[in-house]
């Protein structure tokens, strides 16, 4: 059983007084394995939070279903297993990490010790161990993403949903996250994120997914989607620089293997919204043609 199933999901949203009504998410389907990273990627407006609102129970599609460990996202059973930090957490700037920890623990049901162990074992996990005690509106942004990286997992979900977690935060407290993010895959959680960072997508995600315009136009693997079929790359062990101007004929033993060179994934967002725009100009002109 898969932790995500997203089948054939339409939304959107009407306008002022009915009119100009925004289609969000046009018929995207998308399955999430256990245990894996899958990151979502596409401009701003292209419908990422929408399907994350969704997958969190906080929206509806109109059409389309959206299951979570085979059950519905909107239905009540489901608040337990789901983590979810939005791009712009709100926190009670008065409160220090650990109380804000608590605070949310207590909202999950935790009390007493179980609550205190939770607690310390999740500002160990981020790293804020020696800021527990220090208010909230002395942290850093990176601090205070890392804080709601906490509370997302203060109930022990199966199932995390990070929307641009990295957002406005320097190298390090990306690098941080990004290493926190590996850390909770090899425990057997799934993670799924959107980011416009595509380098630090590429880097922990297991498949991904392009999104333009509420419509999924690429989605695969990192390796199916960065494959370049119209390359090869040649890997050998302790050339010599003679060895490389001889090539493979006379490598002998150094020739270790062959496989297709890779593209960035930032390549293949660009090339891929770049094609969509053209065809979308393409119909539009044929439209004024026809009239």
């Amino acid at each position: 059983m898969n932790a995500v199933d997203i089948q054939n999901v339409h939304k959107s949203f009407p306008g002022a007084w009915g009119k100009n009504g925004v289609y969000a998410v046009k018929g995207v389907s998308l399955s999430i394995p256990q245990g894996s990273v899958y990151g979502l990627v596409g401009p701003n407006g292209s419908g990422k939070s929408t399907i994350m609102k969704m997958l969190v129970g906080l929206l509806s599609p109109h059409e389309g279903s959206c299951r979570v460990f085979g059950f519905p996202a909107t239905v009540s059973s489901n608040r337990g297993e789901i983590g979810f930090l939005p791009e712009n957490p709100y926190f009670y700037k008065f409160l220090t990490g650990a109380e804000t920890l608590r605070f949310y623990g207590r909202l999950c049901g935790l009390r007493g010790g179980a609550l205190r162990e939770r607690t310390q074992e999740l500002l160990n996990l981020v790293g804020l161990q020696d800021a527990a005690h220090r208010r909230l509106s002395g942290y850093s942004k990176g601090m205070l993403q890392r804080i709601g990286l906490a509370q997302a997992l203060v109930q022990k979900p199966r199932l995390l949903v990070l929307d641009e977690p990295t957002a406005g935060v320097d190298p390090i407290g990306s690098r941080v996250i990004r290493d926190i993010v590996m850390d909770l895959k090899k425990c057997g959680l799934t993670v799924f994120l959107c980011s416009h960072l595509l380098e630090q997508v590429q880097e922990v995600c297991d498949r991904v997914g392009i999104l333009y315009q509420g419509c999924l136009i690429a989605e695969g693997s990192i390796q199916e989607l960065t494959d370049d079929p119209h390359r090869q790359q040649i890997i050998l062990r302790d050339p010599s620089l003679e060895l490389l101007n001889k090539l493979r004929t006379l490598s002998g033993d150094a020739w270790i293997s062959s496989s297709p060179a890779r593209r960035s994934l930032e390549s293949v967002f660009l090339s891929g919204i770049r094609k969509r725009m053209q065809q979308d100009e393409a119909a539009r002109q044929k439209q004024t043609s026809a009239k």
